[in-house]
């Protein structure tokens, strides 16, 4: 009897690790060209090779270097306003 409710809570563990897995966020590529932070191109100028990618609410960013990072994490809605803007002058 011991050995069967252990193995049910086995298989009902594992089975709700599964459940959990396939529930979690999927991050979404904003796909970015423009830093959120320092308003350059990502791959572009003194830094290129140096780019970085930071998650906010289930969305990734490009940034163009590690220094943007800490920037955009103190304030991510306003970079992200920032970047949003920058890019619409683009077009």
């Amino acid at each position: 009897m011991n050995k069967m409710l252990v193995t049910l809570a086995l298989v009902f563990g594992i089975i709700g690790l599964v459940a959990a897995r396939s529930f979690a966020e999927e991050v979404v590529k904003v796909g970015n060209k423009i830093c959120p932070i320092s308003g350059e191109a990502i791959g572009e100028g003194g830094m290129a090779g140096q780019q970085e990618i930071v998650e906010y609410k289930g969305k990734s960013y490009n940034l163009c270097c590690s220094m943007c990072k800490k920037d955009f994490l103190k304030d991510p809605e306003a970079a992200i306003k920032k970047m949003e803007e920058k890019e619409a002058e683009m077009k």
